[in-house]
């Protein structure tokens, strides 16, 4: 089998010269050996090409410098141009570098062998991570709901030209997310396949020192990226046929009977808690504390009796030492399973209110937050559900609380009017607090209980947002009105890849599913047209 290599010298190198020179050698000195060697000389540093072109002409293959400084993506797709094999490795070097075992290209083809319609490969592999530590990355097995931007896919691709050329080939429009676009259009028409690693079974190592995964990263890209990627993957489902197009939305309606129930309770504060007590106190003041004063606030406690949560809810009830008249009424039920759709549906159906409104255990209403909700709610009787906006908060074990001035009001302004129920597909979340009408969600199927692949007392919320925005329209809260508390026990502090790759799954497979309904919503469309 003949394959070409492409690889990179970076204009801005952001690691050693010995390391980028390792690399490449990696990449001549292979049991399979490349019948071309294609390098995209980013730098134009003199010293340094003379380097790379020493090793070059020392591996006695045929090789082709392509400038490349300043013009890496025309560089990129003169490359392709010239490829002259049946397939080519793409080794992405270009944060860091990638050293690919000895047998890398040959396994790579025995995989090619076997499977002559897929259209790239990628493989797991091992990463030595920023304390020098080596650990093996097992990534995720592709399909069509792996949508999202900041997939995983390893750094090192094998690629079918043939393949490659029909999918459009490396675009030049998209400066951040060209590879984005070209892993999402080669999909469309074939098959990315994983090759997974067993113990030392990785086909190359990654020299990564960066930062360790935090869940608020994505806050820190540029308006500029945000809207690339949204564009990318908004053509992408154009493609597919899953894209919604702006408005065509129904109308939430109540007779006057029902609305006449609602004077009383407009909106019901639903928190689903676990071993909380810490916490919960808090959380139920910010609800009794709202501007709004037709509100209930009902928690719903899944440890069971003994779970020391109910005895702080109950002194919150009448006759206990935190109860107050004329303070909106505090409901409590409890659960011996620990299931956030199972506390969220229980409470949904207890509840008196016309609208659901969010609030984690551990997080925090602003006073206003109802109102505000009920305003833009009150704007369109096309809006199902009300995203809100919110900052995040530090609580120290030591009782320090304050707000984390690093991260920004997060308001998720990358969701438009025109177009965020479709760039919801490629991110992970839509914000918070998320408030809806209650026979909305009875209507969408109320809640996961866990019954998704994956989930784990997560993204029951997302998904619920996918359904919803399908139908009707999500109306918008751009300034904060929740508090979100990170602190030593929560669920986003620390976590590992095991529980990353879990969530992931689990989302991707809300999408997956998310755009069949869209698929199938748009050719019933087309059929009644």
């Amino acid at each position: 089998m003949d394959v070409t290599v492409l690889f990179a010298v970076p204009e801005q190198l952001p690691y050693k010269k010995s390391q980028l020179l390792r690399s490449l050698q990696s990449a001549v000195d292979q049991s399979l050996t490349p019948k071309q060697l294609l390098v995209l000389d980013g730098a134009g540093d003199q010293g340094l090409a003379e380097e790379v072109l020493s090793v070059l002409e020392r591996s006695g293959l045929p090789f082709e410098m392509i400038p490349a400084k300043g013009q890496y993506l025309l560089a990129l797709a003169h490359a392709l141009d010239q490829v002259g094999t049946d397939y080519f490795v793409f080794l992405q070097n270009d944060r860091a570098p990638v050293y690919l075992q000895h047998s890398a290209l040959e396994l790579f083809g025995w995989a090619a062998r076997r499977h002559p319609g897929t259209g790239l490969f990628y493989a797991d592999y091992q990463l030595v991570d920023r304390n020098g530590s080596r650990k093996e990355v097992h990534l995720l097995e592709y399909h069509p709901g792996r949508v999202r931007d900041n997939l995983d896919m390893g750094r090192v691709f094998f690629v079918r030209t043939e393949a490659a050329k029909k999918a459009g080939g490396f675009s030049t429009r998209y400066r951040h997310g060209y590879f984005y676009d070209f892993r999402l259009r080669l999909s469309e028409q074939f098959e990315l396949r994983l090759i997974s690693n067993r113990y030392r079974g990785f086909l190359y190592t990654v020299e990564d020192r960066g930062k360790e995964h935090n869940v608020f990263d994505y806050l820190l890209s540029s308006k500029e990226v945000q809207l690339e990627m949204e564009e990318i993957v908004t053509e992408h489902l154009r493609r597919i046929g899953a894209y919604l197009a702006p408005g065509g939305y129904a109308e939430v309606s109540y007779t006057p009977e029902e609305e006449a129930g609602f004077n009383d309770c407009i909106a019901s504060v639903v928190i689903p808690v676990n071993n909380r007590p810490q916490f919960i106190g808090k959380a139920i003041e910010s609800v009794l504390n709202q501007t709004v004063r037709a509100v209930e606030a009902v928690v719903v406690v899944n440890g069971g009796e003994e779970d020391p949560t109910v005895e702080v809810v109950k002194s919150y009830l009448p006759g206990g030492k935190n109860h107050r008249s004329g303070r909106p009424p505090v409901r409590l039920i409890v659960h011996d399973i620990n299931n956030i759709g199972l506390c969220l549906n229980a409470g949904l159906q207890a509840a008196r209110g016309k609208y659901y409104v969010q609030l984690d255990s551990d997080d925090r209403l602003k006073p206003n937050a109802v109102e505000k909700l009920l305003e833009v709610f009150r704007s369109d009787p096309r809006i199902g559900m009300v995203i809100g906006s919110y900052e995040v908060w530090q609580l120290e074990d030591d009782g320090r609380y304050f707000r984390r001035e690093d991260i920004p009001v997060v308001t998720h302004d990358e969701w438009t009017e025109e177009n965020g129920r479709n760039n919801l597909l490629r991110i992970n979340g839509a914000g918070a607090p998320r408030s809806a009408h209650i026979k909305v969600l009875r209507e969408m199927g109320w809640f996961s209980v866990n019954d998704v692949p994956y989930s784990r007392n997560y993204g029951e919320d997302y998904e619920m947002v996918l359904k919803i925005s399908e139908k009707y329209r999500i109306g918008r809260v751009w300034e904060p009105i929740y508090e979100v508390v990170r602190h030593s026990g929560g669920t986003d502090h620390a976590i590992d890849q095991e529980t990353i790759d879990r969530n992931d799954n689990a989302k991707d497979h809300m999408r997956l599913e998310a755009i069949r309904r869209r698929q199938r919503l748009n050719r019933e469309q087309r059929t009644q047209s």
